[in-house]
């Protein structure tokens, strides 16, 4: 009996949510590799994940030797939580203990191989590769407009790997007979295990797939349409002609000691016994609960004042700061920060970097619209960026022609022969010199780039983004309308001043967005914004901007209490998270206000030295001496592979006022949100945050961790064995599985010693614990992660003289005791 399609796909969709999805790197979204595993317990999570991925879920036991013997783990929390699980041993046994278990557990995963089965992967693999395609390949895949399988099914016969295919009439009609026919011989109550075991097969591909179809992969997946069930009737139907297993092997993981536990079928997968915690969780809880107890010891105890009630004679331009700079919440941020606090009487906020403005953006230049906002959020704006006059607008068009030009000629050579012959005879002396220059002396491309880009003005010089309302209509297709309302900027600028707390505004207000720069990096979105879904926040930046310099925009925002200035003047930025530079985009700044700029600019450049020189020192071979001239050369030489560090070393995530860790050294390890909770009565601010800014730092945290404890299922590999497929991701060696996380360069030092300390995040809130507790009783989705240990939390009440109050699960709630001192 034939199933009904629709019945077909809600069982693969449900079978696909242990799968995570993935999104391609010209838009690296860093995502919980296990997000579909987050309504259980962690330790019961990296378990059953182990046995469908075959992913380590703990730090090697190496890697806590190392964290114990360089005092990262407090050795006196370190023997209160085996205590709590009843563990006896002295530490060094312990960690001997794990290795061993560790050592058979490798032991069983050399030998666990099936040829017939990695003969399906790599077929399979390299028809997703040709038909997934976004521009690479020179002859693209015919027939796609067909949808994968049909095209697929249409030219299987010509691929000689595959047995038993004379003719496209020898294959299944559609992909739901497909899977029919080779699933007939299996109850159904079945079906849906199966489709697990095949889709976390290629987790890569199956992740990339699931995030394309969802609805927002724009013109691919409607021009070229795939689905979940594509996929597996493709997978299944290859099964059946290699004669490879349709069901999983009955593999039991490593145990030893608990340091991996296969799941108890029987058990409530989303509840377990505390005392069947493994002994790596006990060594991880040990770790985060050292990291925060010293994360803690800096948080400043006398920030418990009500500000709204403060003293208004003391109010006045004397205490007005010289410039108020936002700053994505990014842990980059928060080394630029410090160092702009240090070089003049300046404010910093922390925001998420989309800056509050979800939209669907088109630059100047650009031939695609992309999705400035996080995954998390759907856009709700379409904007695209207009001239505002023509100076600058010819010089820019010119060379922009001139090296799209370049790129396209260079592209040509890679795949045209005759062509490649001509241009050596012509022009490969003066190409071939200055590959030279950018092997050799990428110091010196580098200058020369900076000089092309004080000759070359950028679009933000003569641009300026169109966000007034143009069409009344119901949008272009996706619903989404050019432009806003009146009403929706007001609402934009209202929400980011009260998400922050703001009640007072300088003279200059900056909002800064980030990007990185980098060469030969396909890697290289996942160093710019991630709430800009791996994209530039600039055009966030300067799109709230010019909603807060609009004169109607401030006349309303000054009736609903926001009292901006008359001389307050916002402009937006952008802050080079590889060089620490920060361009402002000053165009609207009036004349009054030429001095705030000089002294800003001023600072600004003391400030990057200081910042540049900082993230040097955390380079191997860099000199913290040279650090701006250092900086800038990674950027340009194309043998670095490592430009940055990005958000390796995130640990924390940090809500509220910019006083409560202001002069700490974070070491770039935390994320800031401001927040004032004497302005937010209601928790409304709080409430966003939470089930926003937290949710999307636990997707990042989570990236970064599992791609350190086991890379070659959770990351990418080595740079130097990748290999780009389609525009959309990275292979390792010439084929297999779309690889799903960061390579090993963005998380190592060298092949023996980590950057990235592999922690779970730890969130620290200000605000008044009856106030957390109630939006964590709304938002269920959002308690679990606290619930089943994906997050830790913290609550410093201003109303109880900032006492830490741990959160235990299920709405309970711990006084922290007086610490003991750190000991070994």
């Amino acid at each position: 009996m034939t199933l009904e399609r629709t019945t077909l796909e809600d069982s693969i969709d449900r079978a696909a949510e242990t799968v995570g999805s993935v999104w391609p790197l010209h838009s690296f979204v860093t995502a919980n590799p296990l997000a579909g595993f987050e309504d259980r317990p962690f330790h019961r999570a990296v378990s059953e994940a182990e046995q469908l991925f075959g992913g380590r879920g703990y730090p090697h036991p190496s890697v806590f030797r190392r964290a114990w013997e360089d005092g990262r783990i407090d050795l006196n929390v370190l023997r209160e939580e085996l205590d709590a699980h009843g563990v006896a041993g002295e530490p060094e046994a312990l960690l001997d203990e794990m290795a061993a278990a560790e050592a058979e557990r490798e032991r069983q995963r050399a030998t666990d191989s099936d040829d017939a089965t990695e003969t399906v992967d790599r077929i399979l693999s390299k028809w997703l590769a040709a038909f997934l395609d976004q521009g690479q390949a020179q002859w693209s895949m015919p027939n796609r407009e067909q949808g994968f399988y049909d095209a697929w099914r249409g030219l299987a016969p010509h691929d000689e790997e595959i047995p038993g295919c004379d003719d496209p009439s020898d294959i299944p009609e559609s992909p739901v007979e497909a899977v029919e026919s080779v699933l007939s011989e299996y109850p159904e109550g079945r079906w849906e295990e199966l489709f697990e075991h095949h889709l976390a097969a290629t987790p890569g591909w199956t992740g990339f797939v699931k995030q394309r179809a969802d609805g927002r992969a724009g013109p691919w997946q409607s021009k070229y349409p795939i689905s979940l069930l594509d996929y597996l009737a493709v997978r299944l139907t290859l099964v059946d002609l290699l004669d490879a297993p349709v069901e999983p092997d009955d593999c039991e993981a490593a145990d030893g000691r608990g340091y991996f536990e296969s799941a108890d079928e029987s058990d409530d997968r989303g509840a377990t016994d505390e005392d069947e915690v493994p002994l790596a969780e006990i060594w991880l809880r040990a770790w985060e609960k050292s990291y925060r107890a010293r994360l803690l010891d800096g948080i400043d105890q006398s920030v418990t004042v009500d500000r709204s009630a403060t003293d208004p004679s003391t109010d006045g331009d004397d205490d007005r700061p010289a410039a108020q700079l936002v700053f994505c919440i990014d842990t980059r941020s928060e080394v630029i920060r410090r160092h702009i606090e240090k070089a003049g009487p300046y404010e910093t906020h922390g925001y998420a970097g989309f800056f509050g403005v979800p939209m669907r953006y088109e630059g100047y230049d650009s031939a695609v619209e992309i999705d400035a906002c996080p995954p998390i959020v759907d856009p709700e704006h379409r904007v695209t960026e207009r001239p505002e006059h023509d100076h600058g607008e010819a010089a820019h068009d010119r060379w922009t022609g001139l090296a799209t030009a370049a790129r396209k000629h260079l592209k040509s050579l890679k795949t045209n022969v005759a062509a490649a012959f001509t241009f050596v005879e012509g022009g490969g002396s003066a190409y071939g010199a200055a590959m030279a220059a950018r092997t050799l002396v990428p110091s010196a491309v580098a200058d020369l780039s900076d000089a092309v880009d004080d000759r070359v003005p950028s679009p933000a010089e003569f641009c300026e983004p169109a966000l007034d309302r143009r069409d009344e209509g119901g949008g272009e297709g996706d619903g989404l309308a050019r432009g806003m309302t009146l009403e929706e900027k007001v609402s934009c600028a209202e929400t980011a001043f009260e998400l922050m707390g703001w009640e007072e505004f300088a003279r200059l207000v900056v909002f800064a967005g980030h990007a990185s720069e980098t060469t030969n990096n396909p890697f290289d979105s996942s160093l710019d914004c991630g709430a800009c879904a791996g994209n530039p926040g600039g055009p966030n930046a300067r799109a709230l901007a010019a909603v807060c310099n609009d004169e109607e925009v401030r006349a309303q925002l000054r009736e609903r209490g926001h009292d901006i200035p008359e001389d307050t003047v916002f402009l937006a930025g952008e802050h080079n998270t590889a060089t620490d530079e920060i361009t402002l985009f000053d165009g609207d700044v009036p004349e009054s206000h030429s001095e705030d700029l000089e002294r800003l600019r001023a600072d600004l450049d003391e400030a990057r030295a200081g910042a540049a020189a900082e993230r040097a020192e955390s380079m191997a071979g860099a000199d913290p001496d040279e650090g701006v001239r250092e900086t800038k050369r990674r950027t340009a030489d194309w043998a670095e592979t490592r430009p940055e560090w990005g958000l390796a070393g995130n640990g924390s995530f940090v809500i509220g006022p910019r006083e409560l860790t202001e002069g700490q050294d974070l070491d770039g390890r935390a994320f800031l949100h401001s927040y004032d909770w004497s302005t937010d009565p209601d928790g409304d601010a709080l409430e966003a945050i939470m089930t926003g800014p937290l949710v999307v730092t636990q997707w990042i945290n989570s990236q970064y961790y599992f791609a350190t404890v086991d890379n070659a299922v959770y990351g990418s590999g080595s740079k130097v064995t990748q290999n780009p497929r389609g525009n959309i991701g990275v292979v390792q060696g010439n084929g297999g599985d779309l690889m799903t996380g960061l390579p090993l360069q963005s998380l190592k030092v060298d092949s023996e010693r980590l950057y990235h300390q592999p922690l779970r995040l730890t969130a620290v809130i200000h605000a008044p614990v009856e106030r957390v507790a109630d939006i964590l009783a709304r938002h269920e989705e959002v308690a679990k992660l606290f619930d089943n240990g994906w997050i830790s939390l913290t609550v410093v009440d201003p109303q109880q003289d900032n006492a830490a109050v741990h959160y235990q699960g299920d709405l309970e709630w711990e006084r922290a005791t007086a610490a003991k001192p750190l000991a070994r």
